[in-house]
């Protein structure tokens, strides 16, 4: 992925957290995994317990509290232009977070509504779902309307721990499903979640339809633009769209369990499998339409 230098970039919906801690914790509809984690995972500090939390890209609910937290104001400043988001990758999160903006504007037109943020942090953060640690992984919190991303999970979880790809494309595919998270949260279909386990859940369909308009993004990033009509993205080459497919992958249910348990138990995913993960990008990559990507009307996931 390469960015159009002559684009400018908006850094005014992105900031880094400082930390800060708070009361309740995340969780998933309404409730507490075991040991504090989200999803039911399993506690006691043990690595499966972690991959296990941290793969959850989901929506949170509201449990409480949080202080107030501190913003780093220098993290992003020097973020300018499309060739400051080719040399760096903070300035090319804000790049992606500018396409994604500029996209779903356009797409839903009267219906959008901005994120309140993209907050990176390290360690821990304050939301208004609830304090977060790194464990937890990249989220969107339906409550502020805002993504929470620790800009170490690529290489330290991702990578090293689930054995997913590595490459700069890979960080704006989960970038595009969270921000898929909030179109769903702005159309209303995270009201129609049920059921929350299970590989027919309502909860599988929301993650794999979050997949599909991350598809729809990728589909149409290279027509994205700046506030003056300036190409955001100038190329996007089949190995990105390979690297989206790849880290879909390692996020599948299936393959989580399989690497963390020995074993695949179909009745507790949350997400999809690898094989459901990565068809439900390419519908949104082929298709593009809002329509395609229904999946809770879909009758095959």
């Amino acid at each position: 992925m390469r960015f159009n230098t002559k684009a400018r970039l908006d850094t005014g919906r992105t900031r880094h957290s400082g930390g800060g801690g708070g009361r309740g914790s995340l969780g998933r509809s309404g409730s507490l995994g075991r040991g504090g984690l989200p999803g039911g995972a399993l506690g006691g500090g043990s690595i499966g317990a972690v991959i296990v939390a941290v793969v959850i890209f989901a929506a949170v609910s509201y449990l409480g509290g949080g202080s107030s937290p501190s913003y780093d104001t220098d993290r992003y400043a020097a973020c300018d232009s499309g060739a400051d988001a080719n040399s760096s990758a903070d300035c090319a999160r804000v790049g992606v977070e500018n396409s994604l903006h500029d996209y779903w504007s356009d797409e839903l037109g009267s219906r959008y509504r901005a994120i309140s943020a993209l907050t990176t942090f390290e360690g821990s953060v304050s939301t208004r779902c609830g304090n977060a640690t790194s464990d937890v992984g990249p989220f969107y919190c339906p409550v502020d309307a805002g993504i929470y991303l620790d800009s170490g999970f690529f290489d330290s979880v991702l990578e090293r721990q689930l054995g997913g790809p590595d490459g700069g494309f890979v960080e704006a595919y989960v970038l595009a499903h969270e921000y898929g998270h909030h179109v769903q949260n702005v159309l209303g279909y995270m009201s129609r979640v049920r059921t929350q386990q299970g590989p027919t859940s309502d909860a599988v369909r929301l993650e794999l339809q979050a997949d599909c308009l991350a598809g729809m993004w990728t589909r149409a990033a290279t027509t994205t633009e700046d506030a003056s009509g300036q190409v955001l993205i100038s190329e996007l080459t089949d190995e990105d769209i390979t690297l989206a497919l790849e880290a879909a992958s390692a996020v599948g249910d299936d393959r989580i369990q399989q690497r963390t348990r020995g074993q695949v138990t179909e009745e507790s995913w949350t997400h999809g499998s690898a094989e459901q993960r990565m068809r439900w990008f390419r519908v949104g990559l082929e298709r593009g339409s809002l329509d395609a990507c229904d999946t809770f009307a879909a009758s095959r996931l």
